[in-house]
């Protein structure tokens, strides 16, 4: 089967393979690698000191402490590791919203494409979720070009369609992924924040790294339709034909209210939250989220 990876643009990754991909708390990885871990071990960066006990390292031991002090210390450093990224993209009907090349999915797909491309390419491991009411995909995170390939040819092959799933769906990936990752959500979170914000709580509770991609079209926020039209539910629900002007306040009012409660959510989950125009550029969009990213100096 030929898979269309035209998603990926060699130009826009020529310019972010200059953005590292940090993850914003401690990871635990399989290999040695730039992300701090949990773990102490024998990296550059000094952690803290501790009393020796018979067994330690002496190649470790503090000298010129034991000249202050007549006792051994031993330094522990913060070992480096590698990055699991998980992506859970959406893939329920609503997704399909857009212009034929210019849809959700497709934007979703430049999105997921190009952080897997540039994680791999610095030695981190890179898996994917997908999801609707029809079918699920699950593909663990693990390092490597044949890898990488597989997870193109996945976002390549997906097709909306169905109810949303993602509430279900985000628990589900808490309990399956076995260690801390950088959980990656990319939908347009079609659902009550209310119903959402327990899903992401239990990924935070697992100790992952929760960023999220809200895609929205520019559209289904101002919803400035001029003449009566026929609304279509792309999740399967029935049409409606409805003149814009009889339903718009109502609606805008219910689009700030729904606006606001997914703002409170982030606030008290503490995710890196970016909500996403479709007019937007995707690099740009993602060469800002990079840079949100990137240790201050003298930090971690």
């Amino acid at each position: 089967m030929n898979h269309d990876r035209t998603f990926l643009d060699p130009a826009v990754l020529s310019r972010l393979l200059a953005l590292p991909l940090h993850a914003r708390q401690a990871m635990i990885g399989s290999v040695s690698g730039k992300h701090r871990s949990p773990v102490r071990g024998s990296s550059l960066e000094f952690a803290q000191y501790r009393k020796y006990v018979p067994g330690d390292d002496t190649r470790r031991l503090d000298w010129r402490t034991w000249g202050r002090t007549d006792r051994f210390y031993i330094k522990e450093f913060e070992a480096d590791t590698n990055l699991r990224l998980c992506l859970i993209v959406d893939a329920s009907g609503s997704m399909n919203f857009g212009k034929e090349g210019e849809t959700r999915m497709d934007y979703a797909r430049r999105i997921a494409g190009t952080l897997a491309y540039l994680a791999a390419q610095e030695g981190d491991a890179v898996g994917l979720w997908s999801m609707n009411a029809a079918q699920q995909k699950e593909i663990p995170s693990k390092r490597g070009a044949s890898h990488l390939g597989l997870v193109l040819d996945a976002l390549s092959d997906l097709q909306p369609g169905g109810q949303t799933r993602i509430v279900e769906s985000l628990h589900e990936a808490a309990e399956r992924i076995p260690s801390r990752a950088l959980v990656m959500i990319i939908s347009d979170l079609f659902v009550m924040p209310a119903d959402l914000k327990p899903a992401v709580q239990h990924l935070r509770f697992r100790k992952h790294d929760v960023s999220v991609f809200h895609l929205l079209d520019q559209q289904e926020i101002d919803f400035d339709f001029d003449r009566p039209a026929r609304f279509l539910d792309l999740e399967g629900g029935e049409a409606v034909l409805a003149d814009p002007s009889d339903i718009a306040p109502q609606y805008r009012d219910a689009v700030r209210q729904y606006l606001t409660d997914m703002d409170d959510l982030v606030r008290t989950t503490g995710i890196d939250y970016h909500r996403v125009k479709m007019h937007e550029p995707y690099a740009d969009v993602l060469a800002k989220f990079l840079l949100s990213r990137t240790p201050k100096k003298g930090g971690r």
